[in-house]
């Protein structure tokens, strides 16, 4: 019995000692393939140092804290590794598939561009050339010589005969003092004139009064410069007080162009700079002008500023309200790294350049960008003078995609091996 009961220990214990065994070495496997398949996810490629996170190339902007197959695409999540750069990944495309879909190439190119801008404005009348017209005393129109507004008059054409009382009064002490010989009569005299000239008298009846030695009870008021009446406050038998407008005239040897220019544009039309203007009532007509006033105001609509432009019209061949197309040339620019607009892509958050080199491989470039002029573009970073860069086909390098993914795959690109498209795949 004691025999027995020894027996049946023996195997408990021989049983437990085994399963002990199983269990530890089930440990250890399990570990060592835990270790043995996370090693590459701690671990990128050499030089990039560990994974940071997992994410989809269609949608980056999503962060996965493990590797797998991408929730949104039919694809496995990339990593993200902590030293990876910024730079675009490579992937080739073979040769053959480059002349069949017709890849067109060009250079990064260093060149002075030409700074010209387009705009359209309307002419309006050159405050600077405005006259009034004002009564300086009370007085009548006893005759209107222009009785509309908008007429055309030269400088010393009449425009009302007038009855002022205190010109009449004014005249007539100015003709006693005239012949006076006493000792304050030039004193006196001076004071007279100063006087007519003060009341408003035109210089001509002034002149009139000292060579007829006659006064005249009516006075005609003339243009003081060739224009067109704006602003017609008289009419012919009323009435009209002091300091009322009689007559608003605008010269028009010089007229003004306000145009619209986008805010981007602002540098480029300085104050001072030459403008060539087209009049489409003036067919192969070319008018001079230069920007006088950049109007400190931004229209928060449009984002643009209104330029004023001054434009020469001694001729009257341009009238206000009319459009004119004008032609700004920018000051110069020295000569700046350049590629044709066709090769920049953009994606709303960054421009993108895809470079080619030898053997068929592209990379997307980030890159900075100018104003476009003339079918270039300036670039500001990212590119060196005569890189090759792609200017159609781009959205075949990746046929799996459209044009905005094909740029964030291209920069997520696999950490492996650089795909090549147009070959079998195995």
């Amino acid at each position: 019995m004691s025999s027995t009961r020894a027996s049946v220990i023996r195997g408990v214990s021989t049983a437990a000692a085994l399963l002990l065994a199983g269990a530890a070495a089930g440990y250890w496997w399990a570990h060592k393939s835990t270790g043995n398949e996370s090693a590459p996810a701690a671990r990128g490629p050499s030089g990039q140092g560990g994974v940071l996170y997992w994410y989809d190339p269609m949608a980056p902007n999503q962060r996965f804290d493990k590797p797998g197959k991408s929730p949104f695409m039919d694809m496995q999540l990339v990593p993200r590794y902590a030293n990876e750069t910024e730079q675009a990944s490579t992937v080739r495309v073979s040769p053959a598939l480059v002349q069949n879909l017709g890849i067109r190439l060009g250079k990064v190119e260093r060149v002075s561009l030409p700074t010209r801008l387009h705009a359209i404005g309307s002419v309006t009348f050159d405050e600077r050339l405005l006259q009034l017209v004002q009564a300086r005393v009370d007085g009548y129109i006893t005759q209107l010589h222009v009785k509309a507004p908008l007429v055309h008059v030269r400088r010393g054409e009449p425009l009302a005969t007038v009855l002022a009382p205190q010109w009449l009064e004014a005249q007539q002490e100015y003709l006693t003092l005239l012949d006076a010989q006493s000792q304050s009569a030039p004193a006196l005299r001076a004071a007279a004139r100063e006087r007519l000239t003060v009341l408003g008298v035109p210089d001509a009846a002034v002149r009139a009064l000292e060579e007829k030695r006659l006064t005249t009870p009516s006075t005609m008021v003339r243009s003081p410069i060739d224009g067109v009446v704006t602003e017609l406050g008289a009419r012919e038998g009323a009435a009209f007080a002091v300091g009322a407008s009689l007559f608003r005239i605008n010269g028009l040897t010089s007229v003004w162009v306000n145009a619209q220019i986008p805010e981007a544009r602002v540098s480029m039309v300085p104050t001072g700079s030459m403008v060539q203007a087209q009049a489409t009532a003036w067919p192969g007509r070319e008018f001079k002008g230069r920007v006088i006033a950049l109007l400190p105001q931004v229209d928060p609509q449009t984002r643009t500023f209104t330029v004023r432009v001054a434009l020469d019209n001694r001729d009257f061949r341009l009238s206000p309200g009319m459009w004119i197309a004008l032609d700004f040339t920018g000051p110069a620019v020295p000569p700046q790294l350049v590629v044709p607009s066709e090769a920049v892509i953009s994606t709303g958050e960054r421009s993108v350049v895809i470079t080619a080199h030898e053997g068929g491989s592209f990379n997307v470039v980030e890159v900075s960008t100018g104003l476009e002029e003339d079918g270039k573009t300036p670039i500001l970073s990212g590119l060196h003078e005569g890189e090759s860069v792609v200017l159609s086909g781009q959205f075949l390098i990746d046929s799996e995609a459209n044009l905005k993914s094909t740029v964030d795959r291209l920069k997520a690109g696999s950490s492996q091996a650089t795909p090549v498209i147009g070959e079998s795949r195995r």
